[in-house]
């Protein structure tokens, strides 16, 4: 509320808190997951059984959607009011937490501190060790923006940071409270204080730095600060149960790897086989401490601690034994076995860590699998040292190497709920067979090099079967994830704006290169390989950083993105540049540049990584359901066969390679080697048979062929017209069930296709829950089409649903084939084929449903689309932007007149005609759908971005304003007459019209001087049709003064403000380059002189008299053509705004600047002529040469229409140009200067006609490119023609000869042929079917052809006709009721196909000229096509009495004398169409040949039926009873007659099943190769 200075009041500090953070930053959380929850409950709603808890939770979703819209504008409005507050209320908040923690530190001594619900040790841990994280991040944002002095996003991060040390703070009391012991409750307490003591430090520096922007000191000050805080959160974090140990540990393993770095290595104590023996000891010791850090990392914190004890033990052994050994090798191989310890010392320092950070935080993504991979690392280096230090039996090593390996990577298998590594399903598949092929050449040689004793390659092939089954595991532990994963009981995961892990491989590749360059001893080679990984990874994330930036809609996750990836950019320019000084000399200065220059670059990626690990960008991890565990047991069971049955093999073979002459070893090893076959086959076999989507692919057809089949019987129903109504419901809530169900549907397209595509794991999930749908698509759309009373709106309602069903059919089976697989390539085109059928037939019932919804005033489904599109404005990641802020500023200002404008007509409506209002507020969904989503695209594109935040907001608030304008629309439909109603839907239309400005000031804030281009380009588009409309007038006679005055009254008016445009127009052009407000300036300049000139112009025409009207005209046309040229010049400016001088748009504002010149200048001339009767018809028709060029030139453009038209609007158009072309002939000839305007008048507006709707009907989305070309080409042959034409007509004028007068027949006949091209392209645009809806040919075919669909609609009925019940069967031969119904199935088929033939035959005498397509005889061939309809509607109405007759007659309610007249009726229409086609008929023709075999074929159907009943007439019984015979022959007949009955239908049975297996075999063909196994 303003003062009465108009400045804010004081806002207390304790009113801010109140809103930020405690009120502020929760609401604006909870908005994201709120919004989910509706989109959730949208799409359990078609699949909740219950009708009424159905609607209650759509119900309920409506509302959180409005109260979450609301509570996003309440949160801008509060953001906009206390932002500048925001900075001090989150010290403030800080500061209220330190007080907080320092009472329950205070409890706590007094032992008072308990734990709240819920709270347990573990949780709260892992609760503070994944904040952590968070803090880290929020104050990395923090530090980013307050350096750059943004205050906006100052307070944004610092009060984000306030949030997440508030969860810090809970999760820190949480462990206090739960531990047992005093000191670490108060170590925690005390480190959680220290935080935020340093948070606070940190706010308060960060708001100092914003004050004095620029100050070095400052900046220093809040990077120490920044560090101490990130040390605090270390220390907090290391108060964790469990992680003090594992420091002690890293720290006893960092103090024994000292001994490393003694010079001299001390002489050996133990003789060789004894050093080499306890390696091999110690080394077993720590591999399998290794292994179970993993597994205690997943355990308690006590195991972790004792199992991390434990390796530090084992490690200083180890290291004791690996200098030990050192000793007995020569002084080269020292450096190598130091460095290989080296290098085991930081794998398992780095394996630590990572047990450290799962124990942190076991959520983090991929960290169980880096876990793993530093287990591995361990075991590698071990390995490595092991090969170059022990001397053993030959092949002894090797064996042992590749057993430790199996080993590392059997944890692999246990409990696979993470990715194990990138591989797709389908390259799972390749792995393990290309790993299978080389391990079982491996087994070979193994077996074969124990044979010959050939020990070298016996270890090659020793390794190669270990890198082969590490490789195995991987692809199995992979698929299985995936196996899992695809399961549709499980939860699949989503993708993270960023890949931490990336990040954190890359961060500490380039600490690793940065070590090596600064290293004294790295070899120049060395130094380059640094380099190379250092730009390699650096690289990589500023892409990444690039991408992230993108996708985010975190303002300040956005910012901070860019700004790291320019820091990382830059400190690796700046060390690529030591660098290269380094490699030229390699001297100890160049050497400490490159030191120094690391550092920049080693913190700025340290940074980038901290922020990077910011929960809110980690992907979201899948979750595998039981169901998935157990179709995971397979291929984990096969996978470990494999590994023992190796390690066995292994095992054997290392004693076999020392002893080849031990016969049961043999047999072992070939024992173990048959096992390792087995279970790599029955690995093969459990991944294939286990493919993703596959089952739910199958599943999923047979349920949608279920629905297809229903859909197909409620159309028979409602053919015939017995379609029951539901009674449980009414019609509005079936409607909004099947909108409801439908958009959903149409939601899942582009997921199943982008699964069947490439991504296998999602394929099960996306077509369970695209199936799961149809069955309530189905119920409703059947219910909806039962409740219409109109016929026809049943059929459309009921056929574009099974449509939509047979379009997922059709997807289903290309996904199917697709099966994920991106390299199956050849199925993508028949996937996307599919993707867009089914989104077209999505539209098309959507269409239906908002035309049925308008009529009866529902608006539900409106009010959704609407409530989406506020959404969508300020959710998700836009796509990238393909145009300027200019482009989309000028569609939002399009779409925002249009809303204002329907608004205003609403208004109107609501009191005229509130039955229009449907259709108005269908449309105001529409054009705001489109307004969201230019402003979406304009809010990202604008500068500053305070400007794009506004734009929204302005945006969303006229959403809202829509929703109530619909909402009232609708309530006036239902209560015409309720005067409260329309009172209220007039305030909401108003307050529509006000927003509408509010969105159109927002644009201009973005771009002044553009958005004064627009507007002034919308007035000058008004004067055009105005000036249209003073046309009309004139060519009328009723344009004239109101006072006596004459035209030299107001020439000189005119001069005078024509001149004045053209130096607007010099200001337009150059405002282009300079300045919004000089552009601004410039454009509503321009717009205000052209209004001055149209009107000086109009009362000039008006002077000369209404008795010279065309005259009025040309000078109308003169200014007419000014203001068409400044318009395009506004157009052109505004794109060429802020351009380089190079651009193209400039190319386009200079020449859209001469065709202003050109025409002002035309109009100078024409002033001037006005009264000179002897030369204006020549300046008329020079005027029109030149604006038809101008014409012709936009047509020529390569810009689409707004619009198109119909190819019989096209044709109208060309008559002009015939009428046009004989007006110039004879003005030529005559050579009168009235003949000559009226022809430059009528020219003008027949060409410039022609040239518009050539150029919409050939871009009509139907018309083929050939057909589209050929249009344009004659378009432009027609007008260049007219123009040399015009161009004769002059120089007739100039010199009136015999040959001149000669040379416009020859024009004229260049445009009459140019005119019948462009009439046939017309033609070819409508296709076959162009007829005159008049022509009595066309009425006899439409009726033929409704008569062939009646004659197929009783047919369909017959088909679902079956003979009444009989209690007992005796007669082998068909009964009565069989017979007759055949016969009618028989006769409805023939008559059907009469009618057709019929209906060619009259096309054929059509394309004969006998009748013609404008009758020359309309009377004679009108009675000759009455007689064909006639005919053609008795042969229907005979077929369709028959049907009625044998329905009747099976119902036993009919006499066979009924059905026998009215199969002779059928026979005797038949005779009379054949007749009536006859008549005009080629005897001879095809058309006429299959006319009369199909005439033939009823005529037989009939007297078939005819002959059927009069003999059931006579031979029918009166029971059917069976008679059992007495006599021993006769009942032992009737016995052996029975039994073969029985046989036969065994037989039948038999044949079915056979019939059922072909069908199996042949879809097993649909599967895609790499799922079928080998014959053999």
């Amino acid at each position: 509320m303003l003062t009465s200075r108009g400045e804010l009041p004081h806002v207390p500090l304790q009113h801010t808190l109140l809103i930020s953070p405690i009120f502020f930053f929760p609401t604006m959380f909870y908005l994201q997951p709120g919004s989910k929850m509706v989109t959730s409950a949208k799409s359990s709603v078609p699949t909740v059984a219950d009708q009424a808890a159905a609607m209650q939770l759509g119900q309920c979703a409506k509302n959180l959607a409005t109260c979450l819209a609301e509570l996003r504008m309440s949160v801008q409005t509060a953001h906009e009011a206390c932002g500048p507050m925001e900075i001090d209320s989150a010290l403030t908040a800080v500061q209220t937490l330190r007080s907080e923690l320092q009472d329950a530190k205070l409890a706590a001594i007094n032992t008072q501190l308990k734990p709240l619900p819920g709270e347990t040790l573990e949780k709260c841990a892992q609760d503070l060790g994944s904040t952590s994280k968070s803090v880290g991040s929020s104050m990395a944002q923090l530090l980013t923006c307050a350096a750059q002095g943004n205050e906006h996003y100052t307070g944004i991060a610092a009060r984000e940071t306030a949030q997440a040390l508030r969860t810090l703070a809970q999760a820190a009391r949480g462990v206090a409270a739960s531990t047992t012991d005093p000191k670490a409750a108060a170590a925690m307490l005390d480190s959680a204080r220290d935080v935020m003591d340093g948070s606070a430090l940190l706010i308060h520096e960060a708001k100092q730095a914003l004050i004095s922007q620029g100050d070095a000191d400052s900046q220093q000050r809040l990077a120490q600060v920044a560090k101490a805080v990130s040390h605090s959160l270390n220390n907090c974090v290391n108060c964790l149960p469990g992680q003090k140990d594992v420091d002690m540990a890293l720290k006893s393993i960092g103090e024994a790897s000292k001994k490393l770095l003694i010079e001299t290595i001390p002489p050996a104590s133990k003789t060789f086989q004894e050093a080499q023996s306890e390696l091999n000891q110690t080394a077993a010791g720590l591999n399998q401490s290794a292994g179970d850090v993993v597994h205690a990392s997943r355990g308690s914190s006590r195991q972790l601690a004792a199992a991390s004890g434990k390796f530090s033990e084992d490690f200083d052994e180890f290291l004791d034994a690996g200098i030990e050994m050192a000793g007995h090798t020569q002084t080269d191989d020292q450096v190598q076995v130091i460095g290989n310890l080296k290098n085991i010392s930081m794998a398992s320092s780095k394996l630590l860590l990572a047990a450290k950070s799962l124990s942190v935080d076991p959520a983090a993504a991929n960290a169980k699998n880096l876990l793993a991979a530093a287990a591995r690392a361990v075991t590698d280096s071990i390995n490595q040292l092991i090969t170059l230090c022990t001397q053993q039996a030959p092949g002894q090593k090797e064996c042992d190497n590749a057993l430790r390996e199996l080993e590392a990577v059997r944890g692999l298998l246990d409990n696979p709920n993470e990715p194990v590594s990138d591989l797709s399903y389908f390259d799972c598949i390749e792995s393990v067979m290309e790993n299978s092929k080389v391990l079982g050449e491996s087994m070979a040689g193994i077996s074969q090099n124990c044979k010959t004793g050939d020990v070298t390659s016996f270890g090659g092939c020793v390794g190669s079967a270990s890198k082969a089954l590490c490789g195995l595991t991987e692809a199995a532990g992979q698929a299985s994830y995936l196996v899992g994963v695809s399961d549709p009981n499980s939860q699949a995961g989503h993708q993270g704006l960023v890949d931490p892990i990336q990040f954190a491989k890359a961060n500490q590749a380039i600490q690793m290169a940065c070590q090596n360059l600064v290293d004294p001893e790295s070899s120049p080679s060395q130094v380059l390989s640094a380099a190379t990984i250092v730009a390699k990874h650096t690289s990589a994330l500023c892409n990444a950083c690039r991408l992230a930036s993108s996708k985010t809609t975190n303002p300040v996750a956005k910012r901070h993105f860019v700004q790291s990836a320019k820091e990382v950019a830059n400190s690796t320019a700046n060390l690529v540049k030591t660098i290269k000084a380094l490699d030229g000399d390699f001297s100890e200065e160049n050497r400490n540049k490159c030191r120094v220059a690391t550092a920049p670059l080693i913190e700025a990626v340290e940074n980038l990584t901290i922020f990077a690990s910011n929960p809110e960008f980690a992907s979201i991890p899948a979750q595998i359901s039981n169901e998935g565990f157990a179709a995971q047991e397979p291929i984990i069971q096969s996978a470990r066969s494999m590994l023992d049955s190796s390690t066995y093999l292994l095992k054997t073979a290392r004693s076999l390679v020392i002893n080849p002459k031990d016969p049961p070893t043999w047999s072992v090893l070939a024992g173990h080697s048959r096992t390792v076959s087995d279970s790599i086959k029955s690995l093969i076999t459990a991944i294939r048979d286990k493919a993703p989507g596959q089952r739910e692919c199958d599943s999923s057809i047979d349920n949608i062929n279920k629905c297809i089949r229903n859909i197909e019987q409620a159309s028979l129903a409602a053919v015939s017209q017995n379609l029951p109504s539901r009674d449980d419901i009414s019609l509005e809530p079936l409607q909004e069930q099947l909108t409801s169900t439908v958009q959903e549907i149409g939601h899942l397209i582009d997921p199943v296709s982008t699964a069947a595509r490439g991504e296998a794991s999602q394929l099960g999930h996306k077509v369970t829950q695209l199936a799961k749908y149809f069955d309530p698509l189905i119920r409703a759309s059947v219910g909806v089409a039962s409740k219409l009373n109109d016929h026809q709106q049943q059929m459309t309602f009921l056929d574009q649903t099974k449509t939509l069903a047979e379009s997922a059919l059709q997807m289903l089976y290309a996904a199917k084939e697709g099966g994920g697989n991106p390299k199956a390539s050849h199925t993508h085109d028949a996937i996307a084929e599919a993707a867009q059928l089914m989104k077209e037939a999505v539209d098309d019932i959507m269409v239906t449903l908002n035309d049925a919804a308008t009529e009866v005033g529902m608006v539900g489904g409106m009010v959704e689309s609407i409530a989406e599109a506020i959404t969508k404005v300020d959710e998700g990641t836009p796509p990238e932007p393909e145009g300027s802020f200019v482009d989309y500023q000028t569609n939002m200002v399009r779409y925002s007149k249009a809303i204002a404008v329907t608004a205003q007509e609403m208004m109107t409506k609501s009191v005229t005609c509130p039955d229009d209002l449907g259709a108005l507020a269908s449309q105001v969904t529409v054009d705001y759908g489109q307004l969201a989503v230019q402003g979406r695209l304009a809010a990202r594109t604008a500068e500053p971005e305070e400007i794009g935040l506004q734009i929204k907001s302005r945006v969303q608030e006229l959403g809202h304003g829509c929703i109530y304008l619909v909402q009232k629309a609708g309530a006036l439909q239902i209560t015409p007459s309720d005067g409260y109603t329309k009172r209220e839907l007039i305030e909401c239309a108003r307050a529509v019209t006000e927003k509408v400005s509010l969105v159109l000031s927002a644009l201009q804030a973005g771009n002044k001087g553009t958005q004064a281009c627009i507007t002034a380009a919308s007035a000058v588009s008004g004067i055009i049709a105005d000036l249209d409309t003073t046309i009309m007038f004139a060519s009328a006679g009723t344009l004239n003064a109101e006072n006596d005055e004459s035209f030299a009254d107001h020439r000189e008016n005119i001069l005078k403000t024509a001149k004045a445009l053209v130096e607007d127009t010099k200001m337009l052009v150059s405002g282009a380059a300079s300045a919004p407000d000089r552009l601004a300036q410039a454009a509503q300049s321009s717009a205000k002189t052209i209004t001055q000139l149209t009107d000086v112009v109009k009362l000039g025409a008006a002077s000369i008299g209404s008795d010279d009207p065309e005259t009025q005209v040309v000078l109308i046309n003169a200014v007419k053509d000014v203001a068409k040229a400044l318009a395009e010049l506004i157009s052109a400016t505004k794109c060429a705004s802020g351009k380089a001088a190079d651009d193209p748009s400039m190319f386009q504002l200079k020449s859209a600047a001469k065709v202003m010149v050109t025409n002002v200048t035309s109009l100078l001339k024409t002033v001037k002529a006005v009264e000179d009767e002897a030369t204006r018809g020549t300046r008329a028709l020079e005027a029109t040469i030149e604006c038809i060029k101008q014409e012709m030139t936009l047509f020529q453009s390569k810009d689409a229409p707004n619009k198109t038209t119909t190819p019989e609007e096209f044709i109208r158009m060309t008559k002009g140009i015939t009428m046009a072309t004989a007006k110039a002939v004879a003005a030529g000839n005559s050579a009168r200067q009235e003949d000559i305007i009226h022809t430059a008048n009528i020219s003008r507006k027949a060409i410039s006609d022609m040239l518009t709707t050539c150029k919409q009907a050939a871009h009509h989305s139907e018309v083929s490119e050939e057909v589209k070309n050929r249009a344009l080409l004659y378009g432009a042959e027609c007008t260049s023609g007219y123009i040399d034409l015009l161009e004769q007509v002059l120089m007739v004028l100039q010199r009136p000869t015999t040959e001149q007068k000669q040379q416009l027949a020859a024009c004229s006949k260049r445009v009459a042929g140019a005119v019948t091209e462009l009439i046939q392209s017309a033609e070819a645009m409508k296709g076959s079917e162009w007829v005159d809806p008049e022509d009595p040919t066309v009425i006899a075919e439409t009726e033929l052809l409704g008569a062939a669909a009646s004659i197929e609609a009783a047919a369909k009925k017959l088909e679902q006709l079956k003979p009444r019940a009989k209690p007992k069967q005796a007669d082998e031969t068909l009964n009565f009721e069989e017979q007759i119904l055949e016969a009618a199935k028989s006769i409805a088929a023939a008559t059907s196909a009469l009618v057709k033939s019929a209906s060619a035959a009259q096309r054929e005498l059509v394309a004969q000229g006998k009748v013609g397509l404008i009758p020359a005889n309309a009377v004679d061939d009108g009675q000759w096509s009455q007689g064909l309809i006639s005919a053609a509607r008795m042969v229907a109405a005979a077929t369709s009495n028959l049907c009625e007759a044998a329905n009747a007659s099976v119902q036993g309610q009919a006499s066979e004398e009924k059905l026998i007249s009215s199969a002779k009726q059928v026979a005797a229409s038949t005779a009379q169409l054949l007749v009536a086609c006859k008549v005009k008929a080629d005897q001879d023709s095809e058309a006429m040949r299959r006319l009369q075999i199909a005439g033939n074929a009823v005529k037989k159907a009939s007297d078939n039926l005819v002959r059927a009943a009069q003999k059931a007439a006579f031979d029918k019984t009166d029971e059917d009873n069976v008679v059992v015979k007495t006599k021993f022959v006769g009942g032992i007949a009737q016995i052996i007659a029975a039994q073969e009955e029985m046989l036969r239908k065994e037989r039948e049975l038999e044949e079915a099943r056979k019939k059922l297996a072909q069908i199996r075999q042949q879809q097993y063909k649909f599967l895609p190769s790499e799922l079928r196994e080998d014959d053999n």
